[in-house]
């Protein structure tokens, strides 16, 4: 099996200058607590120059770089972190497994549907560099071979062919097997992973028993670790705990991006668009507050998702700090994403979700309405509005609306509707609920000059049509009409019909 490794250079370091932006090119550490001691796990790049090393307390650090910063380390906000990078990769790859804290497999089987394997090395870089992180990424056909050629390696995407690995692994040093099989090689005077190699495999047994066998084997290629998938979460929710109780929005805002930003890759990577969100603020020392959104569209895009936060939450009033901002996705859909034509314009199409999302929102669910199409052939009865829901149905051959689905299957059994070209055609979006008689001056010719409406004159500039309609023979309300597009002096375009019974004009609806 071919399999990727990414690994993120100090992730738990990237990930706190993702979340906070001004600690970029600072001194910082990341400390846990060590039998009673608070010692350093993880220090930024300048606190490496500066001396301070993993492992060493934090007085001590302090001592090396008096203006050192430190955050508390937590080992399970990092591992949720690095399984929603994962999780953004699955557009790439059918499945990934953490290595936490700093790095994660990946099944590389499908490099064939991206242009082959050092392609979708750069695909899988390209995801992390749109979240904000620098890695590397090794293909390689063993586990171990792909994780120490990422963590050791010059190259920051490299590709190792099936039987080469023992070649691949050669010039590294000791120190890549990071366990302590390489003491069993040390005290040999050895110093690369090729010179472990070439030892006789019977005489490393013998010397440093079951580990150094095990260590001496993966030197020569030989690996047979399983690949075993994480599974993924029901629930798409994700946190982050500020450093301290935030009074003002600035720290929160910060916070939202992060998660928004880690939430639409992890979307993107189910090919999932969320309908419905839930903000969940959780208060120091006690209480929470949720804030449901509605979005008018489901997406998955992350500044949309920001925007529609920071209007819903910015001008929230809390009575205490908030200590812990967290989002859970309540609904989600298949993202079937947006097909463009010539001349449309996104910007405008993702500014109307938001005021749609935020009308929604605010106004209720209800307010926000959708047409609903009717097995009616009168044609202003053909749409109903309803109460706007993101579609149920799936794509594919057995869906309800797909080609091989029975007959009639409940609610998404598929609808004809017939196009016909022409502005006739056209129907408009609002309705009167009783259309309303005209009387109008009618030319010789047959053609609408004027119509009066409430006792108002209105002249007609344009007029076309018209469309010729008539059913419902069998009930009660037969119909014969000709329908016309008309264009009123001061009401604006129409749709009007002229009755075939008595002949008469009557308006049915107005176009926006």
């Amino acid at each position: 099996m071919r399999r990727g490794y990414l690994h993120v250079t100090r992730f738990p370091v990237q990930r706190k200058v993702i979340e906070s932006p001004e600690l970029s090119g600072q001194p910082l550490v990341l400390v846990e607590e060590v039998r009673g001691q608070r010692r350093v796990a993880f220090a930024s790049t300048r606190a490496l120059k500066a001396g301070v090393r993993p492992g060493m307390t934090l007085t001590a650090a302090t001592a090396l770089e008096p203006g050192l910063r430190h955050f508390p380390y937590r080992p399970k906000d990092e591992a949720q972190a690095l399984a929603s990078l994962g999780e953004s990769l699955l557009g790439l790859c059918p499945g990934f497994q953490c290595d936490a804290p700093e790095g994660l497999w990946f099944d590389a089987s499908a490099a064939h549907l991206v242009g082959g394997e050092p392609e979708l090395g750069a695909r899988v870089l390209e995801v992390c560099g749109e979240q904000g992180y620098r890695a590397h990424v090794t293909v390689a056909s063993e586990a171990f071979t792909s994780r120490v050629l990422a963590r050791h390696g010059s190259r920051r995407v490299e590709v190792v062919e099936a039987g080469q690995g023992a070649r691949a692994l050669a010039p590294l040093p000791l120190s890549a097997l990071e366990d302590g099989s390489a003491k069993a090689f040390w005290v040999l005077g050895l110093s690369t992973l090729g010179e472990v190699a070439a030892l006789p495999a019977g005489a490393v047994t013998a010397r440093g028993g079951a580990s150094a066998a095990r260590a001496h084997a993966r030197c020569r290629g030989v690996d047979d670790t399983p690949f075993t998938p994480d599974p993924l979460e029901e629930v798409l929710e994700d946190r982050v705990v500020l450093d301290a109780p935030a009074d003002t929005f600035e720290p929160v805002q910060f916070a939202l991006k992060t998660l928004l930003d880690r939430l639409g890759a992890r979307l993107s990577g189910r090919q999932r668009a969320a309908v419905r969100l839930t903000f969940v603020l959780r208060l120091d020392p006690t209480g929470e507050a949720q804030v449901p959104l509605l979005l008018a569209r489901p997406t998955a895009r992350a500044k949309l998702l920001l925007d529609l936060a920071r209007h819903r939450l910015g001008e929230l009033r809390l009575e205490r700090p908030v200590a812990e901002v967290a989002v859970r996705v309540d609904a989600h859909d298949e993202d079937l994403g947006q097909q463009l034509a010539l001349g449309d314009a996104p910007e405008g199409d993702a500014a109307l979700e938001g005021v749609l999302s935020r009308l929604a929102t605010t106004l209720g669910e209800e307010a926000l309405f959708a047409a609903s199409l009717e097995p009616v052939h009168r044609p202003e009865a053909a749409h109903t509005p309803k109460a706007f829901h993101p579609p149920e149905a799936r794509r594919g051959l057995l869906s309800p609306s797909g080609p091989l689905a029975p007959e009639g299957h409940g609610p998404g059994a598929p609808v004809t509707v017939w196009r016909e070209t022409g502005a006739a055609r056209e129907r408009p979006s609002r309705l009167l609920a009783r259309p309303a008689r005209l009387d109008a001056e009618v030319a010789a010719s047959g053609e609408m000059l004027a119509a009066r409406l409430a006792g108002r004159r209105h002249r007609v500039t344009a007029m076309a049509g018209p469309e010729r309609l008539g059913g419902e023979w069998w009930t009660d309300t037969p119909y014969q009409r000709d329908y016309y597009r008309v264009h009123f002096e001061g009401l604006g375009p129409a749709w009007v019909y002229r009755d075939g019974r008595d002949g008469d004009y009557y308006l049915q609806g107005l176009f926006d």
